[in-house]
């Protein structure tokens, strides 16, 4: 990184962040003055990322989102490192699968929510005792469009996204008014984990668009950087439909 912005004196837990929407969250966060950790289930690859983010404000902690262990790791060793949890970006994620619902192995189905949806509770429930219940904060869950509207060959990761949304809400309502809950929901953005939608096809794609262009990780980091901003500071329980309007295309003959 080139010279780092003065500290803003905040702390955030980025999970899934070791590339693609996460890190975009966590670079986001970093260029505003915010000391950041990112988990990840590849090590290598967190430490290639936090290397890129810069050390001296970031740390890794590798593991499986949906891991209990993992989850009291990231949040213990971050009060550890930084002395606080300000804020919560729920980011880590998994589509394993592409078909009709009707043929999903519920066995796969149970881990889409696991991951989707158990984790970002089990990492808010942590981050609430361990800083947020008595010093404020907030938190955002990454959910996708898909959890807006039917998404066909993607239905599990769809329905899961929609439990997060739901999840958003309840969260909301329950840490007012010290914390506020909110989700962002993106469409097709230009990661890895996207990459089956748009591959070898992306102007086709893109032209669906009415901004005429896929996402961007940096487009998310600088929704979630917002809703983690005191120009928030009156929005909670919503969520934000990143989609370079897509959605406008509704009902569109």
């Amino acid at each position: 990184m080139t010279e780092l912005p003065a500290l803003s004196g905040k702390v955030a837990l980025v999970t899934g962040a070791s590339r693609g929407i996460g890190y975009g969250v966590a670079e986001a966060l970093v260029a505003r003055g915010d000391r950041v950790t990112i988990t990840g289930r590849n090590e290598d690859a967190l430490k290639e990322a936090v290397d890129k983010l810069g050390a001296e404000r970031v740390i890794g902690i590798a593991g499986k989102a949906h891991d209990l262990e993992h989850q009291a790791e990231a949040v213990e060793r971050t009060m550890e490192a930084f002395g606080r949890v300000d804020y919560l970006v729920n980011n880590a994620g998994t589509n394993p699968v592409f078909g009709p619902i009707a043929d999903l192995d519920l066995n796969v189905a149970r881990k889409v929510f696991e991951t989707n949806v158990i984790s970002a509770l089990g990492f808010a429930q942590k981050t609430w005792h361990a800083w947020q219940k008595d010093n404020g904060g907030a938190i955002v869950n990454i959910a996708s469009v898909a959890g807006l509207a039917p998404s066909p060959f993607i239905a599990a990761y769809g329905v899961s996204k929609a439990a997060l949304i739901n999840l958003t809400a309840q969260l909301a309502h329950e840490f007012a008014p010290k914390v506020r809950v909110n989700a962002i929901a993106p469409a097709v953005v230009k990661t890895k984990f996207a990459q089956a939608l748009y591959e070898g096809r992306e102007a086709e794609a893109a032209a669906a668009y009415p901004l005429a262009r896929l996402g961007v990780p940096s487009d998310i980091g600088g929704a979630a950087a917002f809703l983690t901003s005191e120009q928030s500071a009156w929005v909670t329980g919503q969520t934000l439909v990143v989609d370079g309007g897509i959605f406008l295309n509704a009902g569109v003959a």
